[in-house]
């Protein structure tokens, strides 16, 4: 299965073989010299490196050996979504060979669970496009408790990018904060199992004016985020009672939030699991579940493709 990522600035060509034993990942990534994502720019890049990236996936395989193009079909920046659905509906008639369409999370979920082998878990997913707790239940991912706002990558980057930083920019973020033990109070928005981050980047902004001390607030920003965090964490892994919890997504190389979400699961003797790879946007977990749909027949006509940028993940119908 081939699987193509461009939700965003990375745009990557995954293979995922039908065994699941094996995957692989090729990729590019836009760089704004402005900081931040410019959608149109980054489709574009998407554009442009498409060949080369395809031509590099392609000469790692038997392209005879494909069963089927996957892509991620949302959420995500529309003109990077219509980029990458144009490349993969392109394969898919040339190649004469089934569409699959994947949500981007459900990428991120479903292959964090493949290679921890997670049964069954609360799944926190933190990354730019996404803050969310969820859990399969009766063929669709229920959504525990989310983001009222901003996301916890952007909440990261926004902060780095008033000091210069282009996005993303979380692994900056965290060595800054390793640099210091000081703590300053900020604001704290936990409602019920809600998160709500944009009262706490403004605070954030406004000390560092005050202050001039960015590693103090790196740390504070930090702690206090992963304090939200963890207190709905543990909220959700109580009352869904599971024995499991993984983390995902591009926020989760942050050695300070496992630490924390593997204190959470001892505390009610459920197990963390978290990936020390693939973690950031990947073609690998396009292709992977396009290996699970393919694997049901969840296959789509060209017409039917149309990007979905604001595609929730409680939306999506899962067939396993």
């Amino acid at each position: 299965m081939l699987g193509i990522e461009s939700t965003a600035d990375v745009f990557a060509i995954g293979l995922s073989d039908t065994s699941e034993a094996d995957i692989l990942d090729f990729s590019s990534k836009y760089e704004s010299e402005k900081g931040g994502i410019l959608p149109r720019e980054a489709a574009e890049h998407h554009s442009k490196v498409a060949p080369e990236v395809l031509r590099d996936a392609l000469t790692a395989i038997d392209p005879s050996s494909l069963v089927g193009i996957a892509f991620s079909m949302g959420p995500g920046l529309g003109p990077s979504l219509r980029a990458g659905a144009t490349i993969a509906r392109t394969l898919s008639s040339y190649m004469n060979l089934p569409l699959y369409p994947v949500h981007h999370a459900v990428g991120h979920i479903e292959l964090g669970k493949h290679l921890t082998g997670a049964k069954n878990p609360l799944t926190v997913v933190v990354s730019g496009g996404h803050t969310l707790l969820t859990a399969l239940e009766k063929h669709r991912y229920r959504i525990y408790g989310e983001t009222l706002d901003i996301t916890l990558g952007n909440l990261f980057d926004m902060f780095m990018r008033e000091v210069g930083y282009s996005s993303p920019s979380g692994h900056i973020l965290e060595k800054k904060a390793k640099k210091t033990n000081e703590y300053i109070d900020l604001p704290y928005t936990v409602k019920g199992p809600d998160l709500s981050f944009s009262g706490l980047l403004t605070a954030a902004k406004k000390e560092l004016e005050k202050r001039k001390n960015l590693e103090l607030l790196c740390n504070s920003l930090q702690e206090t985020a992963f304090a939200m965090l963890a207190e709905v964490t543990e909220r959700i892994l109580v009352h869904t009672g599971k024995e499991n919890l993984l983390l995902v997504g591009g926020v989760a190389n942050n050695a300070r939030l496992k630490e924390i979400l593997n204190a959470v699961a001892s505390e009610h003797e459920a197990t963390f699991h978290w990936i020390e790879k693939w973690n950031d946007d990947n073609g690998a977990q396009i292709a992977y579940v396009g290996t699970l749909r393919h694997r049901h027949g969840e296959n789509i006509k060209i017409e039917e493709s149309l990007v979905r940028p604001s595609w929730r993940l409680d939306e999506v119908q899962i067939p396993w």
